[in-house]
């Protein structure tokens, strides 16, 4: 038989701050895979663990009063314990400062520098500490300039601010493996997934040319020092990214692991699990570095959305951030488990509500695949004094739900292979659903009430049975205190068997409990609601409106909008550079303006009878939309925004602001 090993890794987390769902979500996810594939008989090793080198964490340890690697330990204790709650079945937990991690670091390096794929120069660029990332100026969402034009700063696609660092660096030839890594995509499309990221890798990244790669660091100390030129630190892309492989014993003393579980054939799968923020570094850089290491690269990277809220990205400024433990402490880990990998699409983002938590919980758990275990134990113990009847065939809809388990077990097994795991526990419920309406069908109460149709009346109490039976271990990846509790109810032990599932397969002999307990009790909808809520808003209540005295009548010209509306539209800062009548038109005037953009911005506006003299514009900083889509004008113009002004009486004065005010700066 041929040996089947399966590699699977999340991101190893950077352990600033308390760990949201979303983190709990990839790690889930890693999870349910690993357990998938113990179940269908693969060698399993499961890796996560903390990224915990970095500028970031040595300013967090100084803002604290301790030490770096105190700092880290306390963390690292908090994530396990989170581990441990969510019932993660990792085989191993990674440090980046643990001392075989850095050992190999160290060593890859030296095999890269002497390699020549190393080299040291100087690096000035725009630095965002809490990204500990590098921005181009076109990549940056904002950027701050002085009143002669000049860059001065600007905000990462992150939000946070980033700031010009100049400093002696050792850089990696991505250059040079550029080609290379665009064949290897051509020739392994399934490299990347969902459909898509490939080509956003593609046109973004490297198709605009690869440039080399800034690994080393002067400005902390806090990370793996360079071999030989120990004023440089290693830097996040080669220390944090090279886990996957020093965890098997990659040039250091633990036991070697590499031939077991690092390939790219047929005995080997490896998938890094991760979010779609740091997929450029994992499809990028990470496969470079192996290439230049003479390794295989991973079999599959899967990179999945966020879980957002309604008003944006979890935020505590917001009062919008869920923690995993409030939800396991009050509804339990299987509701939690559900509902984050039911509720993210594969290849884009889900958005959490406290809604939409407590209604699935209600609804697809208690009503759907609660109340069929119920139903079916309930009447077990009443018409066959809990012995479960032995599996046959005798009412005309048994071949039709047969068909329909078969059919949905292989959709199960294709739906994981693809990782799409919301498509997966949809075909689940495909077989809860179609056996409710089988009980609906063959009305088992009504066969109840004549002898002749007893034996219809087993079969239909075994049909029942085995459809639980595949349901609980479709579910065991995903839900296994639910799983097992199935199992337990209908007196069939603890043995789970993927790969030879079928409907014809319920054990004879078995005796359900006496009476069921309810798997997931009904919950009071708005009571729940409210206490999530008041959870995510730390114990405040939520403002429902805004006070607005009685006595004051509100006005407007125009219909009322919604604050996301007017949050759609951005405001900037623009100065003019230049200002002209448009030639063909007594109401047009054409600006040449800098707001902030890589270059200058032009827009057309109808104001010239209030601007007779235009020229006394010039220099002015005026008010624009910023992201208004562009359109053609007098067939030859393109106006690329709108200015802001102000009227009254029938006169007309565009909006300024202070002339201290950058261009390009956001009006919020």
């Amino acid at each position: 038989m041929t040996e089947k090993n399966f590699y699977i890794t999340t991101p190893i987390y950077y352990p600033s701050g308390k760990l949201h769902i979303g983190s709990a979500y990839t790690t889930i996810a890693c999870d349910v895979l690993a357990r998938y594939k113990r179940m269908m008989g693969f060698d399993v090793h499961y890796l996560t663990g903390l990224d915990e080198h970095g500028q970031k964490i040595q300013q967090k340890a100084e803002e604290a009063g301790i030490t770096p690697q105190e700092y880290v330990d306390g963390m690292a204790v908090g994530v396990k314990e989170l581990w441990n709650l969510l019932d993660i079945s990792y085989d191993q937990f990674i440090r980046t400062t643990d001392n075989y991690h850095e050992e190999a670091v160290a060593k890859i390096f030296d095999t890269l520098l002497e390699k020549g794929d190393i080299y040291l120069g100087e690096y000035t660029g725009w630095y965002s500490v809490s990204d500990e990332e590098f921005f181009t100026e076109s990549q940056l969402a904002e950027v701050y300039r002085d009143e002669n034009g000049n860059m001065i700063g600007g905000v990462a696609p992150s939000g946070h601010e980033v700031e010009k660092v100049s400093e002696e660096s050792y850089f990696f030839r991505m250059s040079k493996y550029a080609d290379r890594l665009k064949a290897y995509y051509a020739e392994h499309p399934e490299f990347i997934q969902p459909d898509g990221r490939m080509n956003e890798m593609l046109k973004n990244f490297i198709e605009p040319g690869l440039e080399d790669l800034a690994v080393s660091r002067t400005t902390f100390t806090w990370g793996v020092k360079v071999p030989n030129d120990p004023k440089h630190v290693v830097y996040v892309w080669i220390d944090a990214l090279s886990n996957y492989i020093t965890a098997l014993g990659y040039n250091n003393s633990l036991p070697n692991q590499m031939d077991k579980f690092w390939g790219n054939d047929d005995q080997h799968e490896v998938i890094h699990m991760i979010g779609k923020d740091i997929l450029r570094f994992h499809s990028i850089y990470w496969p470079i570095m192996l290439m230049a290491l003479d390794l295989p690269l991973p079999t599959r990277l899967v990179a999945h959305g966020w879980f957002v809220m309604q008003d944006g990205k979890m935020s505590k400024s917001k009062g919008n951030v869920v923690y995993p433990e409030m939800l396991v402490e009050r509804f339990g880990l299987d509701p939690l488990r559900y509902y984050l990998i039911r509720s993210l699409p594969i290849g884009s983002d889900g958005t959490f509500t406290p809604e939409d938590y407590v209604g699935r919980i209600n609804y697809e758990l208690a009503n759907d695949l609660g109340n069929l275990l119920n139903r079916t134990v309930a009447m077990i113990n009443k018409y066959f004094g809990g012995e479960v009847p032995a599996f046959a065939t005798a009412t005309e809809f048994d071949a039709d739900l047969a068909t329909v388990v078969a059919d949905n077990i292989a959709a199960y097994h294709k739906q994981m292979a693809a990782v799409d795991y919301p498509r997966a526990l949809e075909v689940v419920w495909n077989i809860i659903s179609r056996t409710n309406k089988y009980i609906d069908e063959t009305a088992p109460w009504v066969l109840a009430k004549d002898e002749a149709d007893r034996d219809k009346l087993a079969a239909v109490m075994a049909h029942l049975a085995a459809s639980l039976r595949v349901v609980a271990h479709l579910i065991q990846p995903f839900m296994m205190e639910t799983s097992n509790a199935i199992m337990e109810q209908l007196g069939l032990g603890s043995a789970f068997d993927l790969e030879n599932l079928a409907l014809s397969g319920l054990p004879t002999g078995i005796k359900v409990v006496a009476k069921g307990t309810p798997i997931f009790p009904r919950l009071d909808m708005d009571e729940e609601i409210a206490y999530i809520k008041e959870q995510m808003n730390a114990g405040k209540a939520p403002v429902e409106k805004e006070w607005v005295p009685e006595e004051v009548e509100l006005t407007s010209s125009k219909e009322t909008i919604k604050f996301e509306e007017f949050d759609a539209s951005e405001i900037r800062v623009a100065e003019v550079i230049e200002v002209e009548k448009v030639e063909g038109s007594d109401k047009l005037l054409r600006f040449r303006l800098d707001a902030g953009d890589a270059d200058h911005r032009q827009i057309l506006s109808g104001i010239a009878k209030f601007y007779p003299n235009e020229q006394e514009l010039v220099g002015k900083k005026l008010q624009i939309v910023a992201n208004l889509k562009p359109r053609k004008m007098m067939k030859k113009y393109i106006s690329q925004g709108m200015i802001l002004s102000a009227e009254h009486d029938g006169k007309l004065t565009v909006l300024t602001v202070d002339p201290s005010v950058p261009n390009g700066s956001v009006i919020g």
